[in-house]
């Protein structure tokens, strides 16, 4: 199976998958590194930056390459095939400016802003909605964190959880409660602002180089224009976030890693019990032809779905459930694949010298990204009793 050409349709999305390969081989060779000393993978920000990779999904019209959701899941899916934590990290920048991209929800100046600094100076942003009493925003929780309207803007006080890349980011996207009312906002800080702090608690033992710290703003004075989106807004939260589809592309780029690394190993691995390597064990066989099989089957509903996407505008409105369930077909798909990786690799898997370990470990924490499962259930069966 050629995973790297099964989903091209053109000669772009070529060379928007060979850009990407080119900076997961480099970072293929750091990953065990970065995870072995609990690092954040600062070289592999800067080649993503230099590489002009974090432009990609800004407009055509503001300097970037303007790349759709499809292209989106292709390109993130090679780059985790490198390291996952990575690909993971820059998704939720690429991921976040495409949804601004196509929602327009912002004042056009202030997104041409953001958008330039990103082409020009490399800039990076991430939207900060985690707490540690809400837990996922996905959840409706209101924000603790407060935004209190002054004369001249507004001062925001408040901590977040899970900001991936934290410590390199130049901006964060902060939702608060604004003032008294129960109305949630987001706010474009800039992280060179007075009271803007990273607090490095990251201590997963899964995807160890998203750096996903806590977010500190204590007194921090923003300008009236700060207030980017609020929940008023007539068009704030119509369209589902087909942007996500970044979250499972990641775990199956993880996951078909291990495949390939079980595979080598299979034909590799030749133990002085058998005449030859294990590939020839038809247990072994059938491992493999099942880790193919659930790939193909995950990849091809990721595909179909950010295809439907693009293709099919008038149909976005109507794809919540559709975008959900991709998301936990594919992420329970990729932890399937890499458990059948290490049952070939056998007990060697789970040696520190072995990547095998770090696939198990970061391929774990796609069921933890949203939406989780239950929501995903639920909403199905909601929607199942209401339309059946």
């Amino acid at each position: 199976m050629n995973h790297y050409e099964l989903f091209v349709e053109n000669d772009r999305q070529r060379y928007l998958l060979e850009r990407a390969g080119t900076l997961a081989d480099a970072f293929v060779k750091r990953a065990d590194y970065y995870d072995r000393h609990n690092l954040f993978p600062t070289e592999n920000i800067n080649d993503l930056k230099s590489e002009g990779y974090v432009s990609l999904t800004v407009p055509k019209e503001f300097g970037g390459e303007e790349i759709d959701v499809y292209e989106l899941v292709m390109i993130q899916e090679r780059l985790a095939q490198g390291d996952g934590a990575t690909a993971l990290s820059i998704g939720w920048h690429l991921g976040v400016i495409q949804e601004l991209s196509e929602e327009r929800l912002w004042k056009k100046e202030v997104f041409q802003e953001l958008c330039q600094n990103v082409v020009m100076n490399r800039s990076l942003v991430n939207r900060a909605a985690s707490e540690p009493a809400t837990g996922s925003p996905t959840r409706g929780g209101l924000p603790e964190t407060k935004a209190a309207e002054t004369e001249h803007g507004w001062v925001l006080n408040g901590r977040k959880t899970f900001t991936s890349m934290a410590r390199v980011l130049d901006y964060s996207i902060v939702s608060a409660t604004i003032g008294e009312t129960k109305e949630k906002g987001f706010f474009l800080v800039p992280h060179s602002a007075n009271g803007v702090k990273v607090n490095e608690t990251w201590d997963s033992i899964a995807m160890k180089g998203t750096g996903s710290d806590d977010l500190l703003l204590e007194n921090v004075y923003l300008q009236n224009d700060a207030l980017v989106e609020r929940d008023s807004h007539p068009l704030a939260s119509k369209l589902p976030k087909a942007w996500l589809l970044h979250i499972p592309a990641c775990y199956i780029g993880i996951a078909i890693a291990a495949r390939n690394d079980a595979v080598q190993f299979a034909k590799t691995y030749s133990p002085n019990s058998l005449p030859g390597p294990i590939k020839d064990v038809p247990e072994v066989q059938r491992k493999i032809g099942e880790m193919d099989l659930e790939l193909f089957k995950a990849r091809q509903i990721l595909y179909s779905v950010a295809k439907k996407w693009v293709q099919n505008p008038e149909k976005r409105s109507e794809m919540a459930s559709e975008l959900a369930a991709t998301k936990h077909i594919v992420t329970n798909s990729a932890n399937k694949i890499v458990d059948l990786a290490m049952r070939i690799v056998g007990a060697r898997a789970l040696s520190q010298k072995s990547s095998m370990q770090r696939y198990y470990r970061d391929v774990r924490a796609g069921l933890h990204n949203p939406p989780m499962d239950d929501m995903v259930i639920s909403m199905l069966a909601k929607m199942a009793v209401q339309n059946d």
